[in-house]
């Protein structure tokens, strides 16, 4: 219970405090005129206030990693605590801020372009297919989990017919939200369930302690690191992909960066959004611990959905509990359509092709419908562990980025350089040891990891300090 109780604490300081020093390094400029301001098109730049895009951007990036995520990371015990914190505070919301302000500053570009314009066109061509697949993989996700649960509250028998109906009803709802303005659909329902899904993380967290279920939370402990036979590192940090950073993010914050009104606001909702997210992400970690009386229990719960169906029904009765249920529902789907809409302005970004009419949006968005609806008659499991590390691989490029945009104008980019540096480590370790890898063996995974990462941070060090040096120089 402390350690749960001490992490919530630690998000919000770390929000009041490293936030504030976090917008100070990259020095907004509250004068400046935003692209909502300077190319209103009425479909994608539309101003809209900052409480709206604060639960747009939080429903928009809070799918199911936060919540499934945490609970499959929930079998380290309190070592998921920590992961969510740290990673929170001085990764994920470092990331979602910085690829936020960075759009912001270069007229909503989409994370692919910000790649290239400071990791190089090469890194910029990469990164269009990498997001792409990247947002068809979360696109799917979030179309097949949302189904599951819906389908099993309504046919407890789990016939696959009523499963293709919600299927079906969810990818239509798609199509609509992808392709109309985002003040049509997005910016009037959003900020409804976003409210919603922090009411009902509430209505878990209020039961827990009601019912005295948060005392069965274990303390932290250095007894967890390796649960059957998954490692610490670098498993736990892609496994909790979303709760603590991750790489869709930053092809949700370009969106979201079209609509503000003042980088004043940049703060408040990039970095704002991902702590928020690291909130939910504790309560259902904290949940799922308490609930089954630790990781043993937890471990023979069975799957994340159904994980989440019980901890609902048990705690809060059958109304409460699909409530609450609904809430974890909406907060998929209204990923899943900002995904598919992502992967639409990143095309057009891509492609140059102007997406104020109606036929070029419809001309973008039918071949990743076909491609979307493909792929969800492959096995939701491969799909996740491809997502996850794929997801965790582009927030380290973002990262990168990040830190090469602070480097050139002269800002204090280690902020962005170190978590750039660990996230490599986990990523390069993670793809050469897991099984849906490489399969290599642990401990020269984790070497070759850990080399290639300190490799990259040497490399950077010295290429900023060269361009530094030649342009003082220049300038001298």
């Amino acid at each position: 219970m402390i350690s749960f109780i001490v992490s919530v604490l630690a998000l919000l300081v770390g929000y009041y405090f490293y936030g504030r020093f976090v917008e100070k390094v990259f020095g907004i400029e509250p004068d400046r005129a935003t692209p909502a301001k300077r190319i209103a098109d009425g479909v994608d730049f539309v101003e809209m206030s900052w409480p709206k895009v604060l639960l747009i951007q939080f429903l928009n990036i809070a799918g199911v990693g936060p919540i499934f995520g945490a609970i499959l990371g929930a079998y380290w015990g309190p070592w998921a605590f920590v992961w969510i914190v740290f990673g929170c505070i001085f990764a994920g919301a470092v990331h979602d801020y910085l690829s936020g302000m960075m759009s912001l500053r270069s007229d909503g570009a989409s994370i692919a372009e910000i790649v290239g314009n400071y990791l190089g066109n090469a890194a910029r061509q990469i990164m269009r297919v990498f997001s792409v697949i990247l947002l068809l993989l979360v696109g799917v996700v979030f179309m097949t989990s949302p189904a599951q649960i819906l389908s099993s509250l309504i046919d407890p028998d789990g016939t696959t017919t009523v499963y293709y109906v919600v299927l079906g009803v969810i990818v239509a709802y798609y199509i609509l939200a992808t392709l109309l303005p985002i003040d049509k659909i997005i910016g009037r329902i959003y900020p409804v369930f976003g409210a919603v899904l922090l009411i009902m993380a509430f209505g878990i967290v209020t039961m827990l302690f009601t019912t005295g279920e948060i005392a069965n939370v274990p303390e932290f402990n250095f007894e967890n690191l390796h649960p059957k036979g998954n490692y610490l590192f670098p498993f736990l940090f892609i496994t909790i992909a979303c709760g603590a950073i991750s790489g869709f993010h930053a092809t949700q914050s370009p969106i979201m960066a079209r609509c503000l009104r003042t980088e004043k606001e940049g703060r408040r909702v990039f970095y704002g959004a991902m702590i928020a997210e690291g909130v939910v992400a504790l309560i259902w970690a904290a949940a799922a611990m308490a609930h089954f009386g630790g990781q043993e229990g937890l471990a023979a719960a069975g799957a994340p959905a159904v994980v989440v169906k019980t901890v609902s029904l048990d705690l809060m009765g059958a109304v409460g509990g699909v409530l609450a249920i609904l809430g974890v529902v909406a907060c998929p789907i209204t990923s899943g359509d900002t995904a598919f809409r992502s992967a639409r302005l990143t095309l057009s970004d891509w492609l140059g092709f102007d997406q104020a009419p109606f036929r070029n949006r419809l001309t973008v968005a039918v071949p990743l419908f076909v491609l979307g609806v493909a792929l969800c008659f492959i096995d939701f499991q491969i799909i996740w562990r491809y997502f996850a590390w794929s997801n965790q691989t582009l927030a380290t490029v973002a990262l990168w980025a990040g830190a090469a945009y602070l480097a050139k104008y002269g800002k204090n980019y280690w902020i962005a350089l170190v978590p750039a540096a660990f996230m490599t480590a986990v990523v390069t370790s993670y793809i050469l040891c897991a099984k849906e890898g490489l399969g290599l063996p642990y401990e020269g995974s984790l070497a070759v990891g850990v080399v290639t990462a300190f490799a990259l941070f040497v490399w950077f060090l010295y290429a900023w300090r060269s361009v530094k040096a030649s342009v003082d120089a220049t300038t001298g």
